[in-house]
């Protein structure tokens, strides 16, 4: 397997600490604590791969951290900003530099509108560039995820759902982020588009020198595309490290269950691999 571009140093452009967010329920009743104490940093250049079930809490961190929610408690700082007590024009500005890709390509992108203007909103929203040099830039973008110019005419409901998320992918580059929250973005892909959305990503990642937050139900494609990886389970996280160390002795009995669950090339191979990990965290 090859490795995701190399860890950076310094001071980690995402710090949460103790994150907080409960849902009012209502009638009297007790708040949902839907995310309970989450903390974890991202290291610029880094990938962090948040995995966990259907109902963890994973989307609702990264909704937090994109102040698309509010959270209840806890701190949530990017590239130096306090995200919490950010004021609206602020954050404008800051929302430039952290995009989400998230998991139906065709349901992100407005079928009304052609490639083209889709990929052009986020320039003429922040009042960049004329109408020749945003179309210049959305041209671009194509061909920095793997389609051509050619596209700029098309509408989303004649691209197959991998060019869709291609697109998707470029709309969030546009404004040259720093960080893009992915989740569950390759999730409703099939098996041989997925690898190759997976290689765009890293391969942005590189030239770019971007920051992820990964977020799947699926450890595999968490392994490959991960620095470090926290695993949450009921709005916590229950386990956190690098992906060497946690897939070479995952500690928490969810973790296993997780690894026991990963299809593999190899079945008997990794079967043996992942029962002798196993034997040895149980030990």
């Amino acid at each position: 397997m090859s490795e995701p571009a190399p860890m950076a140093e310094g001071t980690p452009i995402v710090a949460v600490r103790d994150l907080v967010k409960e849902f009012d329920r209502g009638r009297g009743e007790e708040p949902l604590r839907a995310v309970d104490g989450v903390s974890f940093t991202i290291a610029r250049g880094e990938t962090l791969g948040l995995v966990g079930e259907s109902g963890s809490g994973k989307s609702t961190v990264a909704r937090c951290l994109l102040r698309l929610t509010t959270a209840s408690g806890g701190e949530i700082t990017f590239d130096g900003h306090d995200m919490r007590a950010t004021g609206d024009a602020e954050l404008r500005r800051i929302r430039g530099k952290m995009q989400a890709v998230f998991q139906d390509p065709h349901g992100s992108l407005n079928r009304s509108h052609r490639v083209g203007d889709i990929l052009q909103a986020p320039l003429a929203a922040h009042g960049i560039g004329d109408r020749k040099s945003r179309r210049a830039r959305a041209a671009e973008l194509l061909e920095m995820v793997g389609l051509g110019p050619a596209m700029l005419d098309r509408r989303p409901v004649e691209l197959s759902g991998g060019q869709a998320q291609r697109v998707a992918i470029g709309r969030a580059l546009a404004l040259s982020p720093k960080l893009i929250v992915l989740d569950e973005a390759v999730s409703a892909l099939d098996v041989s588009v997925r690898a190759q959305i997976l290689n765009l990503l890293r391969d942005l990642q590189r030239d770019l020198e971007l920051t992820y937050l990964f977020i799947s139900h699926d450890l595999a494609v968490i392994r490959y595309m991960s620095h470090t990886v926290s695993v949450m389970r009921g709005g916590v996280i229950v386990e956190q490290g690098s992906r060497e160390s946690l897939f070479a002795a995952p500690r928490h009995e969810y973790t296993r269950s997780l690894m026991e669950a990963v299809p593999v090339a190899d079945p008997p191979f990794e079967r043996e691999r992942i029962r002798a990990a196993l034997a040895q965290a149980a030990g």
